[in-house]
């Protein structure tokens, strides 16, 4: 193995170790913001390392242009994606969660009674 093949073998693990802690944050956190967060910061990071791992091991070619343009899509939409969820679970009303013991409380409804708009 060539020192560039361990490097994108190191890049596609952390990856995989990135996409792995944002699953194990969407099943463990408590509402759909949170949730959406984890999902939405572990899988764009963790594809974009991966994909960077295989730009490597392909080398200068045709793919590693293709998997360039994969890598900024990912980049736009993966966050475009999650905004949009956590927005229509907002206007839906789903309310985000709060601890107990919390010192802050969420801010008052608009005049109308409604977030809705």
């Amino acid at each position: 193995m060539t020192v560039l093949e361990v490097i994108a073998a190191v890049l596609v693990g952390i990856g995989a170790l990135v996409m792995l802690a944002g699953a194990a944050g969407v099943l463990r956190f408590p509402d759909v913001y949170t949730r959406l967060h984890a999902a939405g910061k572990g899988d764009t990071l963790g594809q974009a390392l991966m994909l960077v791992g295989l730009m490597l091991v392909a080398g200068l070619t045709l793919v590693t242009v293709k998997l360039v343009f994969i890598v900024l899509l990912v980049l736009l939409l993966n966050p475009t994606a999650t905004h949009a969820l956590a927005r229509s679970a907002w206007v839906v009303g789903i309310k985000p969660w709060v601890r107990k013991d919390a010192q802050t409380e969420l801010p008052p409804e608009p005049e109308g009674g409604s977030w809705k708009t």
